[in-house]
């Protein structure tokens, strides 16, 4: 059955099992028959259901799959049937489907009332009819589908100039369909209604360089940033890693990946994206930071690496205790850890602890006999001096 034929079942049932008998020969209700709603009747039930919906269910839960709202949806098509012209009950339609987004209906509901009552670009039946194309143009671009994307965002913004969202997805749409000059119009827009916002102020300059990377590059980078706003990590490196190896020369896209392998704990990914980077005349000294750290996780794992770094900013910092703790946790994650073993020592030894210092050191020692540092200090600690 389709979603229309189950509106119009639920709307015959609101008007009660007896409302459809009729007479045989004459068409007439039956005797005992309750009359027929008016459009009036069938509105204010809408209303009525809608707002009971609202007391019922969680706020933000609206869904036209619950029983009150399908009703509700239900009375304001009998309404709408009833009395077609009534820009009143249009109204009532396209809002309770837009509450519970059904954006389909809401757009055909909206369409609908506008032609009884033309749209007044901002109004608050603007902005309402806005939120379905909205929503109806991130839908079409999480189905890969750009162009259908790109009109919603168009007809989102012709009815509200001001919907800071669809300016920034018509950015989007813009960028990856390779209309830079587009784009960079469109994320001035987006930052007009959003100013100092730093997604969109790092997507403009993307936007304004993007005609160094090319549009498949480029789509694969904007494409990856939204996996990454979805929560969908694997698939956003992927993305980067595919933007980067289309156009060797998007540093973003080196710098993205290896950040976000680096979160993963993918240490061989990261290295590749930061190597990518660091060959770059624009490399950063955070690029040549993170690439040591991602050659040392290869060798010795990530998270023992990391380990050993925030402990190592905790001892520039003074905090000597939490600098030995975080030194023994990165030999505890990799007992092959030479400089961790080291430090461990090193923390030790500073805090008179001999002993500690000394069995620091001997590991240091023993996992790389060339460490003269640690050999010296090993023999001064067994000597508790």
């Amino acid at each position: 059955m389709s979603i229309r034929s189950a509106l119009l079942l639920t709307a015959a049932l609101l008007a009660g099992p007896a409302a459809a008998q009729t007479t045989p020969t004459t068409g007439a209700p039956a005797q005992g028959a309750e009359p027929q709603l008016t459009a009036e009747q069938a509105a204010a039930q809408a209303r009525d259901l809608a707002e009971q919906a609202r007391r019922t269910y969680p706020q933000g839960s609206a869904s036209i799959d619950q029983t009150l709202w399908k009703q509700a949806a239900a009375a304001a098509e009998q309404a709408v049937t009833l009395a077609p012209d009534n820009a009143e009950y249009l109204k009532l339609r396209a809002q309770i489907y837009t509450e519970v987004g059904f954006w389909r209906q809401a757009e055909l509901a909206w369409n609908a009332y506008f032609r009884a009552a033309p749209a007044q670009p901002g109004s608050a039946e603007a902005r309402q009819a806005a939120s379905a194309q909205y929503n109806l143009g991130y839908a079409a671009y999480t189905r890969n589908q750009p162009d259908q994307a790109a009109r919603f965002f168009a007809t989102c913004l012709d009815l509200d100039a001001q919907n800071v969202d669809c300016a920034t997805w018509a950015a989007r749409t813009a960028l990856e369909a390779g209309n830079y000059a587009q784009a960079q119009t469109l994320y001035a827009r987006a930052l007009q209604l959003k100013p100092g916002d730093k997604t969109l102020t790092y997507f403009q300059g993307v936007a304004q360089r993007a005609s160094q990377y090319g549009p498949a590059a480029t789509r694969a980078f904007s494409r990856a940033y939204a996996d990454l706003d979805a929560g969908r990590k694997p698939q956003a490196l992927a993305g980067f890693q595919e933007a980067a190896r289309t156009a060797p020369n998007f540093a973003e896209a080196w710098r993205e990946a290896g950040r976000l392998a680096l979160e993963l704990g993918n240490a061989q990914a990261a290295r590749a994206a930061y190597e990518g980077a660091v060959a770059l005349p624009g490399a950063t000294g955070g690029d040549r930071f993170n690439l040591a750290l991602a050659r040392e996780g290869e060798q010795y794992g990530l998270g023992a690496v990391q380990a050993f770094r925030a402990a190592y900013a905790r001892y520039a910092a003074g905090d000597k205790a939490g600098a030995e703790a975080g030194f023994l946790d990165a030999t505890r994650q990799n007992p092959q850890y030479a400089k961790a073993w080291a430090w461990l020592g090193r923390v030790r030894y500073e805090a008179k602890n001999y002993t500690g210092a000394a069995e620091a050191y001997s590991q240091a020692v023993r996992l790389d006999p060339g460490d003269k540092s640690s050999a010296y200090f090993l023999r001064l600690a067994q000597q508790g001096k």
